[in-house]
């Protein structure tokens, strides 16, 4: 069986989605089956950052909702080992059919090594709905105030809901910007109460990366695809040493 993974945010603006694109298409370099879903209703994204933007992929709905078939998912055209649904445009969270979503992800546990919920930021509907199956989640976060505030309430939330293997992921990391406000990748931790797998450092190519409809780890190997592949393999059980100055 894989392994279903949801990747979440307390509030927009992480980078939580080019994260979750890069240890997707990590994973699948690495030699594992990969399914990445956008479960972002209205506002996905996720096809950019996997440089899949003109794949004309299908929707998770249009699976769980049993028009398609899994195996119809778009193929990536790099990493044929990856595999991508898209979100639907004109649908909510709230309309989903969380009986037929939760057997579709069940099936896809079935067929692939791992799955990727791309969740929409903040602690509602879409959040739920990708968390509530999830065998682990990840909070991405920024350093500022707000977004560490935030994933504490999302890592609050999930505890709620019962989940247990939550990870931290400090994404964007600048040491100027940690120099000047005075915070270190421990203070984030404490304020968001999780352990961290992986801090992600803010990386120009990210944003060149998508402009050039690229994978990330297609386009560069330093920076933050760097960091993200250390990632997949932390996630793959490996024990990669983790320090914010490898990451420059």
């Amino acid at each position: 069986m894989g392994e279903l993974i949801a990747v979440l945010s307390g509030k927009g603006g992480t980078g939580k989605t080019s994260v979750c694109a890069a240890v997707s298409t990590a994973l699948a370099r690495l030699g594992h089956s990969v399914l990445a879903i956008d479960c972002d209703m209205g506002l996905q994204n996720l096809d950019i950052s996997l440089g899949l933007s003109d794949s004309g992929a299908i929707s998770f709905l249009d699976v769980s909702e049993g028009g398609y078939r899994l195996e119809q998912a778009a193929v990536h055209h790099l990493f044929p080992a990856l595999s991508f649904l898209t979100a639907p445009i004109n649908r909510t969270a709230e309309s989903v059919d969380e009986d037929a979503f939760r057997d579709m992800v069940r099936s896809a546990k079935r067929k692939f090594d791992y799955i990727f919920l791309d969740a929409p930021a903040g602690i509602d509907a879409g959040f739920s709905l990708a968390a509530k199956f999830a065998d682990r989640c990840l909070i991405v976060t920024g350093a500022d105030p707000a977004a560490m505030r935030d994933a504490a309430r999302a890592a609050q939330r999930l505890e709620l809901m019962g989940k247990t293997d939550v990870k931290l992921i400090v994404n964007r990391v600048s040491r100027r910007l940690f120099s000047n406000m005075a915070v270190t990748v421990d203070d984030v931790m404490d304020t968001a109460g999780l352990p961290l797998i992986g801090v992600v450092p803010e990386d120009p190519n990210v944003t060149l990366a998508a402009a050039f409809s690229a994978p990330l780890i297609s386009y560069t190997n330093r920076g933050a695809a760097k960091a993200c592949e250390a990632i997949a393999k932390r996630l793959e059980g490996r024990r990669v040493p983790l320090s914010i100055f490898d990451i420059f």
